[in-house]
């Protein structure tokens, strides 16, 4: 297995191709992580979050997202990590687009939006050789 650094550009193209990743946050001074759903819209990272994830208030909390594809049997795959701030989406229109957009899955409830604004953009890639 050899790792292959990605460029920006690749990694949010392989990012997008997912619907799943973890949001990582501080929540009373500790790490927090949450499987919450995705998508890549305009550079930005859009996630559906429960209301309880107050954590993330005030907007510009500095945020972490990951998302990988990684076969269990080979190790091949890929990861990508997104380091930047995080801000509710609160205007109407938007809320309900991204709401059409974003996954549903699980029973928990998760009714805000959250937009990741990338400042870092790290991507591996893990293929044979």
């Amino acid at each position: 297995m050899i790792p292959r650094e990605l460029s920006e550009t690749e990694s949010m193209k392989l990012l997008a191709s997912t619907p799943l990743g973890r949001l990582v946050f501080s929540e009373h001074a500790l790490p927090a992580i949450r499987i919450v759903g995705h998508v890549v819209d305009d550079g930005d990272v859009i996630i559906r979050t429960r209301p309880t994830t107050t954590a993330l208030a005030p907007s510009g909390t500095v945020v972490t997202y990951e998302a990988d594809v990684i076969d269990p049997h080979t190790f091949l795959g890929w990861s990508v990590v997104v380091t930047g701030l995080a801000e509710w989406v609160t205007d109407a229109l938007d809320v309900a687009r991204y709401e059409e957009m974003l996954p549903r899955w699980g029973a928990a409830v998760a009714d805000q939006v959250i937009r990741i604004r990338p400042h870092w953009i790290t991507g591996c890639e893990f293929a044979g050789g």
